[in-house]
């Protein structure tokens, strides 16, 4: 008789690893920036003591989904991020995507009305119309949605420091399209202690914004049953360098916030927590940014209870998910189609609600016709070809993806332990906690990659030589600000100036009293046809401005490279001409106009102090004329010019022209960001000595930047 094989076990497993690796298996193990070990192999035995298994779809903590059918019954929702110069170029755009079968709209605003100026600003002449479109009235938001019908068609905006006469605007656009507000569907972001933390967006000082966040919940809970008052945003952390780890602890920590914010307005939480959304970043770590969708449902389940809702729903975390922004490459782009599919497939096995595909060119300019079909169609052929959505949860039982489930959870809960320690999440943001870890996670990625210890490909590592540059979508930024402040005069032009005035004048004094809700204020001087900025400002009044001091972490980049030749060289070199200066050089890192997006600013403030520069982190939103007069006043010898806005093509220039004006062309001045290759020359002809487009290893700019520095001095001496 044969006598049954022994059950074979991690022993057996780990002695055969061995074997073949020729060394110990634990040189296997993944060290994460999230501080997980990701081990080669997992077992049943991983998932011992995890009592999150037995969930089903539907049921709390929801782990493995909202709706018990989930994609089965219902695929998710397809809802295409986009916003291009003017609202008749994006109402064109989105109609061709509806008739191509998009299914929700998502509006992305110019940088102008995020911040709340109208068009003719002066403090925007280089934003209007980049990076989304420019809205200034109701007018200009009728335009946005001429033809389709608000009555049928649910409406997600990105919109938190101008959120208020946003919403106005697209509350009163409805109403005069026939569509009350009762009807209206969709979702408004409304998050704004993430944009005090990366990206910037903001207009007021913490305590009133998040009194608007209260108010928008409020309105909203009492008279539009159909539309999400806030969705909380995680999508910005991950953008601006944050781990998984801490991307879901301070986006569940907001939105705990957020929750008691509106609480503190008398209002019951089953009367709001079903319309609480959230949003998240997708990123290349597959099965983590998969794991990290069924922890969110988790821990927003477990903090939810806190507040004893009577609804199983009111327990319940819906997401809409967009695939990584920063993950996508200039060097050989088409890579990022590869890129952006894994990422949505991620998306839809972590369960979003609704998702957004980024297009290949992103990483240079907003997406043009032909990259943003592909962006569309990845979803499609994911959610018709792929066969993923026949079966609910299929990554349910993974002894990996369980673990990672699992581990996430408590990495992250013991982070908003952190916080709730502080004080809660508005205490945390005032002092600068998130803030700085995020800082200091960009930084040490940044030296990963910069190593290839992280491979990208194409950028670090198997990288085209000599590569074609894509055609990518220009937009004329002078032509588009030219047609807003048109029609902005028109708008002046046609409105009663004494109903105007008062509205606007009963809005100050609902924010200088605390008294009434801003939203329904707001909406009266909408009607009457005040513009975003006029009733931005009214509340400006009332609240003042916030002014964020910036900080710079320090040794993060210089310890990752302290044993590299390269890096020592550098330093070495950079030493040698501070002796010859008798003083360290000084650069000034810049960022101009309404672009709050700073992790790129911020890495090479970092990087650059480490490696013996003097660095000068200027102040956010700084005009051209400004960032001149403080590189005269702090005699530094570089300004450094962050873009990531397509903004590089107006305000470098100016820059350029501020110097030589104050009799300062000796300051040399480079540029770095999201900058098409198309766009280099234009900018050299133009003053700028170097440019430095998306991908540059900080050590090649380091080293460029010492070459200009010593050729100026040549030169002087000559």
């Amino acid at each position: 008789m044969v006598e049954k094989p022994s059950p074979i076990g991690k022993q057996d497993w780990q002695l055969l690893a061995e074997k073949e690796l020729k060394g110990p298996a634990e040189t296997l193990v993944w060290h994460t920036a999230e501080g997980i070990d990701v081990k080669p192999l997992y077992t049943a035995e991983d998932l011992q003591g995890i009592d999150h298994l037995v969930g089903l779809p539907g049921f709390a903590p929801f782990v493995r989904g909202p709706r018990a059918t989930m994609y089965a019954g219902r695929p998710w929702t397809i809802r295409q991020y986009a916003g291009f110069s003017t609202a008749q170029e994006s109402n064109a755009f989105y109609r061709r995507n509806l008739a191509a079968g998009q299914k929700g709209l998502s509006v992305a605003f110019d940088l102008a009305t995020h911040r709340g100026y109208d068009s003719d600003h002066p403090r925007v002449e280089g934003d209007v119309g980049k990076a989304g479109v420019a809205i200034d009235s109701v007018e200009d938001m009728k335009i946005l949605f001429d033809g389709i019908p608000l009555k049928d068609m649910s409406v997600s905006m990105t919109m938190n420091g101008a959120v208020i006469p946003i919403l106005a605007s697209f509350i009163v656009a409805g109403e005069e399209q026939g569509c009350s507000r009762a009807e209206l569907s969709g979702t408004i972001q409304n998050d704004i202690l993430k944009e005090f933390m990366v990206r910037n967006t903001y207009i007021y000082p913490p305590e009133p914004s998040m009194r608007i966040v209260a108010d928008i919940i409020e309105y909203t809970a009492k008279e539009m049953p159909r539309f999400n008052s806030i969705s909380i945003s995680g999508y910005h952390m991950q953008e601006a360098g944050a781990t998984l780890v801490q991307e879901l602890a301070f986006t569940l920590a907001d939105g705990r916030e957020y929750v008691r914010a509106a609480l503190a307005k008398g209002l019951n939480v089953d009367d709001f927590a079903g319309r609480l959304s959230f949003f998240f970043a997708i990123g290349m770590n597959f099965f983590m940014e998969a794991a990290k969708l069924r922890a969110a449902r988790l821990l927003w389940s477990r903090i939810m209870e806190e507040f004893q809702p009577q609804k199983p729903g009111s327990l319940m975390l819906r997401t809409h998910c967009q695939t990584s922004g920063v993950s996508l490459q200039e060097q050989d782009p088409y890579n990022n189609v590869i890129r952006t599919a894994y990422e949505a497939l991620s998306a839809v096995l972590g369960g979003t609600q609704s998702l957004h595909t980024n297009a290949l060119d992103e990483a240079m300019a907003l997406p043009s016709e032909f990259s943003a079909r592909i962006a569309r169609n990845t979803q499609l052929i994911l959610a018709h070809e792929t066969g993923v959505t026949k079966v609910v949860d299929p990554l349910a039982g993974s002894y990996y993806v369980e673990s990672l489930t699992h581990e996430l959870a408590e990495k992250a809960w013991a982070l908003i332990e952190e916080v709730e320690a502080m004080g809660g999440m508005t205490r945390a943001v005032a002092d600068g906690m998130p803030k700085r870890l995020i800082e200091e996670a960009a930084t040490l990625r940044q030296a990963k990659v910069d190593r290839a210890e992280e491979i990208i490909v194409g950028v670090n590592k198997y990288r085209l030589e000599n590569e074609d540059p894509i055609d990518i979508l220009a937009i004329d930024n002078t032509a588009v600000r030219n047609g807003q402040i048109k029609r902005l005069e028109e708008v002046r032009r046609q409105r009663d100036p004494a109903r105007v005035s008062a509205a606007l004048a009963v809005l100050e004094e609902a924010a200088e009293t605390g008294e009434g809700n801003l939203l329904e204020v707001a909406i009266e001087a909408a009607r009457a046809r005040a513009t975003v900025g006029e009733i931005s400002d009214a509340m400006r009044q009332a609240f003042g401005s916030h002014s964020a001091v910036p900080e710079v972490v320090s040794d993060i980049y210089g310890p990752a490279y302290e044993d590299d030749p390269e890096y020592r060289t550098i330093v070495s070199r950079l030493g040698g001409y501070g002796q010859t200066l008798g003083a360290k050089p000084k650069i000034l890192v810049a960022k101009l106009g309404q672009d709050g997006h700073d992790r790129g600013a911020k890495v090479i403030a970092s990087a650059f102090g480490d490696i013996g520069f003097e660095v000068l982190a200027g102040p956010l939103f700084q005009t051209p004329d400004e960032a001149a007069d403080l590189a005269v006043s702090e005699k530094v010898q570089v300004v450094g010019m962050s873009s990531l806005a397509a903004g590089h093509r107006t305000l470098a220039p100016q820059l350029v022209e501020a110097l030589r004006a104050k009799g300062a062309d000796n300051i040399i001045v480079v540029v770095g960001g999201v900058i098409p290759r198309q766009d280099y020359d234009y900018l050299l002809e133009n003053g700028v000595s170097a440019v430095f487009g998306p991908g540059t290893n900080v050590l090649d700019a380091a080293n460029l930047i010492i070459d200009l520095l010593e050729g100026r001095r040549r030169n002087s001496v000559a």
